[in-house]
């Protein structure tokens, strides 16, 4: 978990724009040798580093999509269901930008895993899979965040989770199987993988790409004003 910062990262332009969702991202990377290059500007809570990545890291084991495929910007959010700081960006963030950018056609939305925290972690976000197999993952997400009740306290054990999904009306038999199963463990294995080999810490942690194909990596739980300028400044560039 952690409480934030921004870098921005500036990628080579392609000459097209994102297009269709994050398809045509990954184009983009593999035209230019599957990686690229994040600049990380000095300050009083930075060092100045450099870091390769592959386009990998980021496109791949994401949710499905918030939002038009064919909004300008792509954000893609790290977090833990059982975060402090994931659960302040959603209650305190994550609902204006979907309803000023999201719901207007400007900005899409991934989601990506980084089980940090315990176990029920895993089974918490195991189970958001299993309500996409139902077109159900982002109201899956949402009804865990608005039942979080602390780190490891038990609130996203496994009888809950199935509670949760009988609020969604999900089909039972479907769901239950897929979360005795752990289905998606692998995806969220290798998300994590994602996220270790980004050099990322803690949760939640954002990449914003924008219709220039620059990125804008933000750490932290930063507060609406933040994304809404990083978001104007894209739609400008």
């Amino acid at each position: 978990m952690e409480s934030g910062r921004i870098v921005k990262v500036h990628l080579p332009s392609m000459g097209i724009g994102i297009g269709i969702a994050i398809a045509a991202i990954a184009v983009f990377f593999l035209i230019h040798g599957q990686e690229t290059m994040i600049k990380t500007p000095s300050s009083e809570n930075m060092q100045n580093t450099t870091q390769k990545i592959e386009v990998n890291f980021l496109t791949s084991n994401l949710s499905p999509v918030l939002g038009s495929d064919n909004a300008p910007i792509t954000v893609i959010e790290f977090g833990d269901y059982q975060c402090f700081y994931c659960n302040n960006f959603f209650h305190n963030t994550e609902s204006d930008i979907v309803k000023n950018y999201v719901d207007t056609g400007k900005v899409k939305m991934y989601f990506k895993d980084f089980t940090i925290i315990g176990q029920d972690s895993v089974t918490a976000a195991n189970a958001a899979h299993c309500a996409q197999e139902q077109g159900k993952f982002w109201e899956y997400h949402d009804i865990l965040y608005t039942n979080w009740s602390g780190e490891n306290t038990g609130w996203a054990a496994a009888t809950n989770l199935i509670q949760f999904s009988k609020q969604l009306g999900l089909n039972q038999d479907e769901f239950n199987q897929c979360v005795s199963q752990s289905k998606y463990i692998p995806i969220i294995r290798n998300s994590v993988s994602d996220a270790n080999n980004l050099g990322l810490t803690g949760t939640p942690d954002f990449f914003i790409i924008g219709p220039d194909n620059s990125v804008t990596k933000v750490v932290g739980a930063q507060p609406y004003t933040v994304f809404d300028e990083i978001f104007k400044s894209k739609l400008q560039s």
